[in-house]
């Protein structure tokens, strides 16, 4: 036995309720996620303590209590076997071969989080509408974050994403929107084939926020982009409406009002009305801009598109009733054992 063990370890008097503790702790150290509190032997022995004589049960009964506390500091103690630290952030290349990766904790206790099942499910969603989907960056570049996407140097309405930089002058990105480029140049050929170009881009995004019930500084965006002959505002509603009732498995009521995105003309809010009858902006939407196209090297005399983009983690706080944002990405057990 290790040290972390011993300390638990305690001496019974009474032969019966020795034998089960020595059967449990070795239960415990075989099995270490059972539940030894629930063991038929424990209630045996409380079951044992009506039928002993009066000037018995004291003592006995005190012993089953410290053995019951034994048994429950056991299970509420982990025990690493592992000497070496444990990196979290798992810096290895993912064709770097098992026995040269840092040692992990076992994931046999531990489950999803909430945010990436309810991510696989929208994914599922527009896959099955026909979008493509694609992972986005956690570092990029001033090109890929302004410069494509119709945000001239100087532009104000950079200051609208206030995001966190390097002294590299590389970028944590604010949207998704950084992967539009790159998928519109690399399936630019599609169209020439007769195909649209149809993908959905989900990842990580940072911005420089006051936090509050509804805003992180970090959290989950979905990016949509669609691009063909003849598309239309009426297409892009009919997407989204589409996939939040897919999502959400009933009819929804939505809005749409103006707005102003640089990298999209005409550009919308898309709001979601709530069940107390107020509305919620969810995604920000419109006809990709023929100079978003131009950088991609489209033609915007011959195709048109539409994009959109949403905080994912909103919708899952509509979903489940979340009343504050936080929780996400708080790593609260107590928060996060209700989605296991």
């Amino acid at each position: 036995m290790d040290a972390c063990y011993n300390r638990y370890v305690m001496v019974y008097t009474h032969q019966q309720i020795s034998k089960v503790a020595e059967l449990l702790r070795k239960r415990h150290q075989e099995h270490p996620g059972g539940n030894l509190l629930r063991s038929a032997e424990l209630k045996a022995l409380y079951d044992e303590i009506k039928l002993l004589k009066p000037k018995d049960r004291k003592s006995f009964g005190q012993e089953v209590n410290q053995l019951r506390k034994e048994l429950a500091s056991l299970q509420t103690t982990e025990k690493i076997t592992k000497s070496s630290d444990i990196d979290v952030t798992a810096p290895f290349d993912v064709n770097t071969p098992a026995t040269k990766r840092p040692a992990l904790l076992s994931s046999e206790k531990g489950s999803q989080h909430p945010l990436m099942t309810e991510l696989s499910k929208v994914i599922s969603i527009f896959e099955k509408m026909g979008f493509e989907s694609v992972d986005s960056r956690q570092i990029d570049d001033d090109y890929h974050m302004f410069g494509s996407l119709n945000f001239p140097e100087g532009h104000p309405a950079r200051d609208d994403y206030d995001t966190f930089m390097t002294s590299e002058g590389l970028i944590a990105p604010a949207h998704t929107s950084t992967m539009q480029n790159r998928v519109l140049k690399k399936r630019k050929k599609d169209l020439l084939n007769g195909k649209p170009i149809a993908a959905v881009v989900t990842g990580r995004v940072f911005r420089n926020e006051d936090l509050d019930a509804t805003h992180e500084h970090t959290f989950y965006q979905v990016e949509g982009v669609y691009v063909d002959n003849n598309v239309t505002v009426g297409n892009l509603m009919a997407t989204l409406k589409a996939f939040l009732e897919a999502y959400y498995q009933r009819p929804l009521e939505v809005r749409t009002q103006p707005f102003y995105f640089p990298f999209t003309e005409p550009s919308f809010e898309f709001a979601l009305k709530r069940p107390d009858g107020s509305w919620l902006e969810l995604i920000g939407c419109g006809l990709i801009h023929p100079n978003v196209l131009k950088m991609a090297g489209i033609d915007p005399t011959k195709y048109s598109g539409f994009a959109w983009g949403f905080g994912f983690d909103r919708l899952v706080m509509m979903k489940y009733g979340i009343e504050d944002i936080r929780h996400l990405e708080s790593g609260k057990i107590e928060f996060l054992r209700q989605f296991k």
